[in-house]
């Protein structure tokens, strides 16, 4: 997933507002990017669209954990320069003050089952023996139930767009 991708979901999942973007930016100790953050909404090929660095993204989501949490005593976190899903889902996690089964139940409702012992390993230093890397799929599967723990109406749109219901198999799963 890339950046852009990123702060769009988390934008529409916690139905933030393109006003409310900006000051959360600013919470990190940097102030926002000329442009604001709006421009890293658009989708790649619009003639406004541009690309959320790394840096930018640890930055915003700095801020949104100084949002939601209030702010630490001393001096702002510095962003990081290169992030990973696995460094997204823990300041996420921080900033949403999720326990390890709050975010068990948002994967599940996203169709994904995990167990407490690999979640965890998500969540050690890269150097642990028993880290593990967080791949697309499950920090675009906990945007998912973010999404529709906070907005139950986009599930139902999203049920009412598919004729098949839930019941449908995805190809390579027993029963399919």
């Amino acid at each position: 997933m890339d950046n852009n991708d990123i702060l769009r979901r988390l934008r529409y999942a916690l139905d933030l507002r393109d006003r409310d973007l900006d000051p959360i930016f600013a919470l990190s100790g940097t102030p926002a990017p000329d442009h604001g953050v709006k421009l890293w909404l658009s989708r790649e090929g619009e003639a406004e669209f541009k690309l959320c660095r790394d840096k930018d993204l640890a930055r915003f989501l700095n801020g949104f954990i100084t949002h939601k949490r209030g702010p630490k005593p001393g001096p702002a976190p510095v962003a990081e320069k290169r992030l990973t899903n696995n460094l997204i889902l823990l300041k996420l996690k921080i900033a949403l003050d999720l326990k390890a089964e709050d975010v068990l139940e948002l994967l599940a409702l996203a169709d994904l089952t995990l167990s407490p012992h690999e979640l965890s390993a998500f969540f050690r230093r890269p150097n642990h023996k028993h880290y593990r890397e967080c791949k697309d799929q499950v920090l675009r599967r906990f945007l998912t139930g973010l999404t529709r723990r906070h907005r139950p109406e986009s599930r139902e749109t999203e049920e009412a767009e598919n004729p098949w219901g839930r019941a449908l198999k995805r190809q390579g799963e027993p029963g399919a």
